[in-house]
Formats: C-alpha cells, sequence, structure tokens
C-alpha cells in the first residue's frame, strides 16, 4: 500500500516524545533610527513552527522511527502537526466534560481579521487563553482571550493570533481536537544518533509549510 502526504496527524500523535516549542515564527524586517526608536514591519504573515525530542529509545523503536522519519525525505513532504501539549482545549483535559465538539463552524469575522466568534459549540463551552483551534484544512490559530459559549453554542468574539488568512471565511469548519496545521522539517535538523549502549532520541524542527 502506497504511503501517502500529507501524513495525517496519527504521525505526530504516535511519536514518543514531546514538542519541546511550538510557536510562531514572525516574518518581520526591524530597523532602528538613531534616536533609539525601533520601527518593524510584517512581511507576511507569521507561521507556526516546533522542535520535538523523543524519550530514550531501545535500537528497534530508534530504527523504526528514523524509517518513519525518511518518508519525510528532510523537508521534501508534508505531515499534520500540532502542539502535543494542547491536544484538547486546558479546561477539558483529555476531552473530559467537553461534550460534543463536531460541526463547530466560524459564525463572524471581525473586521481587523484578529477575532472570530464560533457557533455550533456545546452550550457553556469554555475556552482559554493558549487554546489553539483549526480552520478549514490546516490554518491553525491560538485563543488570546477567555470567552464562554452561550446557551445557544454561540462564542462572543475573542482574539486570535495569528490573524486570520485571506481566505478564511464564514461557516468554514472549526476543529478544537488535537488542531494542526501543515508542515515540513527544516533541512538538516533531525537527529537519532544512538549511545554505545544501544539507546538513543530522536530530535527534530519542522516549520509550517503551505
Amino acid at each position: 500500500m502506497a504511503i501517502t502526504f500529507p501524513l495525517s496527524t496519527e504521525f505526530l500523535h504516535s511519536f514518543p516524545g514531546w514538542t519541546t516549542d511550538f510557536s510562531l515564527l514572525w516574518r518581520q524586517e526591524q530597523s532602528r533610527t538613531a534616536g533609539g526608536q525601533t520601527f518593524v514591519k510584517d512581511l507576511g504573515s507569521p507561521l507556526w513552527q516546533m522542535s520535538a525530542q523523543s524519550k530514550p529509545l531501545q535500537r528497534p523503536v530508534l530504527d523504526y522511527w528514523r524509517a518513519r522519519f525518511s518518508v519525510l525525505e528532510n523537508g521534501l513532504n508534508q505531515f499534520y502537526a500540532f502542539s502535543k501539549s494542547r491536544c484538547y482545549p486546558i479546561a477539558y483535559p483529555a476531552g473530559v466534560g467537553m461534550g460534543t465538539v463536531t460541526g463547530l463552524q466560524v459564525d463572524t469575522i471581525a473586521a481587523s481579521r484578529k477575532a472570530i466568534r464560533i457557533k455550533n459549540l456545546p452550550a457553556g463551552y469554555t475556552g482559554k487563553v493558549g487554546d489553539y483551534f483549526q480552520i478549514g484544512t490546516g490554518n491553525l490559530h491560538q485563543v488570546m482571550e477567555d470567552f464562554t459559549a452561550s446557551g445557544a453554542g454561540l462564542s462572543p468574539l475573542f482574539e486570535i493570533r495569528p490573524h486570520l488568512w485571506p481566505l478564511t471565511a464564514v461557516n468554514d469548519a472549526v476543529v478544537v481536537v488535537r488542531p494542526s496545521c501543515l508542515m515540513t522539517l527544516v533541512p538538516g535538523s533531525l537527529s537519532s544518533t544512538a549511545e554505545l549502549n544501544g539507546f538513543g532520541a530522536i530530535t527534530f524542527q519542522a516549520m509550517e509549510s503551505r
């Protein structure tokens, strides 16, 4: 059976390790005046970047994961990535008490395109600063304000980062469980060196690939 790309979120979910960093890379230009004032100019929307590290792995497991990463061909092929600390929203560890979160959609987009309202949430659903959510097939955003959905399942407007991508529209699907975006390996960042005792660890970096 042929391997198809991008690899699903199950690839990273089953990785025996942790995302040690998952943050935005700001694509900006900076200049400073003689008087000490700094000017910052955006050159494009920020992209998600991540670093990950496995626990110590025995040789057979290490070789298995070396092979799994080889199919990504040093950044040629894509996979769906997410912060392993945020598979579920902060208020619902392991999804307990969250209710049904399928069929969520964008209800309203603020004119600034940095705030949205979500519909079809469970009544009273709680969002926390630091939660992630996905819009469409891979636009990943982070919640910047706490919010609580109404009894009708409608959130208030709340700010997010990064700002919405240009094609994002009302009624786009929203995902709050294992929200992800497309990434590729940072070329040359994968390391899988083994110790003399046979144990080894895998570390790698990845960057959003749109």
